[in-house]
Formats: C-alpha cells, structure tokens, sequence
C-alpha cells in the first residue's frame, strides 16, 4: 500500500460518473460521522429544536441516496457499451442485488449495532437493502422497451405519493408486502423481536434506479457520448426544470410530499421548513430537489478538474468497499471512544453523556476520510488490475 498504483479507470467511464458518486460518499459519511459522534439527541430536522448549521449538515446528506440508487441504473447501462449483452448484465444485477441484500441483513447491520447491540432478531432494512432489491427489480425492467421502462420509472417516482393515504394496516394480511414496497414500518415486535425494520420502502427507489438506467443509455448513445460540452448543457437544463417544479409544486404544497411547509419565526427556518422533505420514502419533491442538485454537480464535474477529484475518482470507483470500511471505521471507533470515556458499551445507541458539538463531529469527519483514502486507493487499484470475477460483487 506504501508503493503508488494506477486507479486509472478504462477509457469507456464517464469519469464525472464517478466523481458525482465519490463526492456523495463522502457527503455520506459526514451524517454517519454525525450519527454515531453528536451529542445532540435531536432530530437535526425538527426545526423546534435544531439550528441552521446543524439542519444543513443533515440536508445535503440527503443528496446521497438517490443518487446511489440513480447511478447504479447508469452505470448498469454504461456497461452494455463496454461489451456486456442483456443476458450478462440481468444475471449480474440478480446476484449482486441479492449478494448486497445479504451484506444489509449481516455485515452492515453489525457495523451499526456494534458488539453491545448483537443479536439475531433485529434487522434493519436501509440503503443496501433498497439498493439490492431495485436491482433484482431492474434485471427484469431492462428487457422492456425503452419507452416502457421510462414509463414505469416514472409512475413509480411520480405517483407513489398519491399512494400516502393507504396504509399498511389496511392491507390486512398483505400488511407487510405494503411495508416493503411503500410505507416505512416494522414488520414484526421490535420490542421483542423478530423484527424488521423497513426504512427504504422499494417502490419509488426501484422507480429511480429504472430512470437512472435509462439516463445511462441516453448519455452512452453519440454525439452525447463523446461530447462533454453537449451533455453539461443537457444536464442543467433537465437540472433547472426539475428544481424550478421543485419550487412550484413545494410552493402551492398540493402534491408531492406529505408533510406541508409552514412559516417559523424568522425568514431562514422559513426556508428549512421549504427545504424540509420527506426521505423516508423519498417524496417526489425530496427526488426532484435532491436529483435536480446532482445534475447540476454532474454538469460541473464534466469540466472541473483539480487535485481534489482525484481523490473523489478513488472513492467513486469502490463505493461498497467504502461503504462497508467507513461504517466499520466510524462506528467501531465510537464505541471504543465510549469505553474509554464511560467504562462500558452502551446498549443501543450513544451514551447521553457522550459526543460532539457540530464542528467537532466535522474533525472527526475529515480524520476518518483521510484514513480512508489509502486503503480505497489500494483496492481500486487491485480492482483495476483484476477487472471482474468476484471483486466485482465489492
């Protein structure tokens, strides 16, 4: 790891692909450095108790799950212009979304428990999980006519929300299907268990993924294939429709997210409370906001060039390596800061007299990146001599 190797990526990438995915790694280890470092017991959304910093901190995070779940639909279909058939490519979006499915259910939810949290009847269903299923969902959408597939793509994301008033409990014995697909719950007694806890309902995440595909066969098609100009401009102007819906939509506060804005006190939590959308399942104004801001870093990152990106290329190209190895890093470390600290583990959570203030939990966000970067540069570089075979399911 002492000696340089090449991360180089083969010519066929869209490296601003890869930049967009490294830059919301990173975003998205700043609100886990925050989950596991803060002492603040908050909702750092619940604008009756949190501050402006502290909302953002949590905002920008947001950006980081659908675009996960978009570029992975691009990437899947950028991999049919490098030689991959149909065939391949469904078998492979089979194995490795049930393969991540079962990283959620053991290594990652291990890696939020931590040792004093162990057990065998409480799971929790997050990002992986959502990311496993869509493309189980998505090994049979790309079989579809274009047309067709978009279509689905975009009732899922469009529509789901004129769903909110159906809850699970009115689906009687199909109460956990509708869980699964649509509304965020528990299946199951969490206070005893088993339990589930589901906080990536599937429907409106396949839908992106599904649009997210057909994205990366546009952009894989000539002239917008190889000119990086051509498709910045695309890029914004999708980027400003969809913001400027976004804001008309957010504004009249009739469709498209089930909780309201209201006006706060002062003018700024006036903007939070505007800003304030709904994740868990993602809202089409929580998708529109958060994947009109990644085109608009898309667009940029097709000119910009720096030292900095370089460093986000490494992490673009080994995001479930990073995923798995930040969780680990973070969480563990906690938990052996709360053993120094307070003489034991905590059983479920942080202890109440530990963590940070919001700029400490940025410290520990910056030493955890840079720990983090030679150990990714090193397997992308493993990764990059030995394309393929199993090191692609990591």
């Amino acid at each position: 790891m002492t000696s340089p190797v090449s991360t180089a990526a083969p010519s066929q990438r869209l490296e601003s692909v890869d930049l967009l995915r490294g830059l919301v790694m990173v975003i998205m280890a700043l609100d886990h450095t925050r989950d596991f470092w803060s002492s603040s017991p908050f909702d750092p959304t619940d604008l009756t108790q949190t501050s402006t910093a502290m909302f953002c901190t949590r905002w920008i995070t947001h950006l980081c799950a659908p675009v996960f779940m978009a570029l992975a639909g691009t990437g899947a279909a950028l991999s049919l212009g490098r030689g991959r058939d149909r065939g391949s490519l469904a078998r492979f979006l089979i194995t490795r979304g049930l393969w991540l499915v079962v990283l959620e259910l053991t290594v990652v939810n291990f890696g939020w428990k931590g040792f004093a949290n162990i057990d065998l009847v409480h799971y929790r269903a997050m990002v992986i999980w959502a990311l496993g299923w869509s493309m189980v969902a998505l090994a049979g959408l790309i079989y579809l006519p274009r047309w067709l597939l978009i279509s689905v793509g975009a009732i899922m994301v469009l529509g789901h929300n004129a769903l909110d008033g159906v809850s699970a409990e009115s689906m009687g014995h199909a109460s956990w299907l509708w869980t699964i697909l649509h509304e965020f719950g528990v299946l199951g007694d969490w206070e005893h268990g088993p339990a589930l806890l589901v906080l990536y309902p599937l429907v409106p995440w396949i839908g992106v993924m599904a649009l997210g595909y057909a994205f990366g066969a546009w952009i894989s098609q000539e002239p917008l294939r190889s000119d990086p100009r051509l498709r910045q401009r695309y890029y914004v102007a999708i980027a400003a429709a969809m913001l400027v819906s976004f804001v008309v939509l957010r504004g009249l506060d009739w469709y498209g997210d089930p909780a309201p804005w209201s006006v706060q006190p002062s003018r700024v939590f006036t903007v939070l409370s505007f800003l304030n959308v709904t994740k868990y399942p993602p809202s089409l104004l929580y998708l529109l906001v958060m994947l009109g801001i990644a085109l608009l870093l898309l667009a940029g990152f097709e000119q910009w060039r720096a030292a900095a990106t370089r460093v986000l290329l490494v992490f673009g190209r080994v995001p479930l390596f990073f995923y798995i190895l930040h969780i680990m890093l973070i969480g563990r470390v906690a938990e052996l800061t709360y053993r120094l600290q307070i003489g034991h583990l905590p059983y479920r959570g942080s202890p109440e007299e530990f963590g940070f203030g919001l700029v400490g939990v940025y410290a520990v966000w910056i030493v955890a990146i840079a720990a983090l970067y030679p150990v990714c540069r090193w397997y992308a570089g493993v990764k990059a001599r030995h394309p393929g075979g199993w090191l692609s399911y990591l």
